[in-house]
């Protein structure tokens, strides 16, 4: 069967790894754990992990572990049965029962406080979970995938974390690399944000010049895939063109890579004097004319805006600067327009 990637962009090499372990660990029930930079995309790859393994029709449910109050994360993970504690005025099931005969994805374990680490192990090793404030014991069968961008072996030396439940969470571990390192990615993964958000902001299509691209390779995205995306939205609001050049870039990007930011040209149109103005002498002496022939300029300059509003019609023109048609014609001879 091949891989269900959907929403992982990439053709690199160190990607096509990946790709080669999730192939093989999917399928399986192993524990598996997902370490990689902030904004690489790892719960993309967890997602590929549950569709992709034959639980795929029961239920995917993800906790940021990093993003609940360690004194509601327990409930939170594990569920609570009325009156356990202040305002808990029913029982409610926790996201292990809620992931049941599927997959359940615990995002910034690393963040997980060490006393609600033992009863996690306790989940992995013994398949069975306890409500808070329940004394029955119930069984659940789901497959643990975890995430972290710490570095939990080092986190497990200075004592944050269990060694005994690094050792169960790590049994198949899978990197996803940064960024940077994912070479021509980048631009596969730019072109794809920028072409998106045009189309679903109603902006036209928007392309990347050859400069812009090269930069983009250069650059180092410490926020990774995320990152990227947010410039590629914010170019698709803001930049004016039909393509994408260095002056477009965020001034961070020319930081990073060494380069001075450049400023973007911006045509200003000359303004129109409000309402009239009289010629001066100036005006006569900058047009090296005298009085006559600077008189008979500004005069062929009014017939000349006349016949074009009039279309060409003499007549009309002629009403329109006040004189008679005969006039008109006479002066459009001495200027030989006729």
């Amino acid at each position: 069967m091949a891989l269900n990637l959907d929403g992982i962009i990439g053709s690199s090499s160190v990607l096509a790894e990946v790709f080669r372990i999730l192939e093989k660990v999917a399928p399986t029930d192993s524990t598996v754990l997902v370490t990689g930079e902030s904004g690489t995309g790892k719960e993309l790859l967890v997602r590929a992990l549950h569709q992709n393994s034959t639980r795929r029709n029961g239920a995917f449910v993800p906790i940021n572990c990093g993003a609940i109050p360690r004194e509601l994360l327990e409930s939170e993970l594990f569920g609570h049965e009325k009156g356990a504690f202040t305002h808990a005025i029913r029982s409610r099931p926790g996201r292990f029962e809620l992931a049941d005969g599927g997959t359940i994805f615990l995002d910034e374990i690393g963040e997980m406080d060490l006393s609600l680490q033992v009863k996690i192990l306790r989940a992995l090793q013994e398949k069975e979970i306890e409500r808070v404030g329940g004394t029955v014991i119930k069984k659940v069968d789901v497959r643990v995938v975890a995430a972290t961008n710490r570095d939990l072996e080092e986190e497990v030396a200075a004592g944050r974390f269990r060694e005994d439940l690094f050792y169960r969470l790590n049994v198949i571990p899978m990197h996803l690399p940064p960024l940077r390192e994912r070479g021509a990615d980048i631009l596969l993964l730019a072109e794809y944000f920028l072409r998106s958000h045009c189309t679903t902001k109603d902006r036209k299509r928007l392309k990347l010049a050859e400069r812009a691209k090269e930069m983009l390779l250069t650059y180092a995205w410490p926020g990774n895939v995320r990152e990227l995306e947010n410039f590629m939205e914010r170019l698709s609001i803001l930049c004016d063109g039909t393509e994408v050049l260095p002056e477009d870039l965020p001034e961070k990007i020319f930081s990073d890579i060494g380069e001075k930011p450049l400023k973007k040209v911006v045509e200003v149109q000359p303004m129109r004097p409000v309402g009239f103005v009289w010629p001066v002498l100036k005006d006569m002496e900058d047009k090296n004319l005298k009085l006559k022939e600077f008189l008979e300029a500004i005069e062929g300059r009014l017939i000349d805006e006349a016949l074009e509003l009039a279309g060409g019609v003499k007549n009309k023109a002629a009403e329109m600067v006040g004189i008679k048609r005969t006039t008109l014609i006479e002066k459009l001879k001495k200027r030989n327009l006729l």
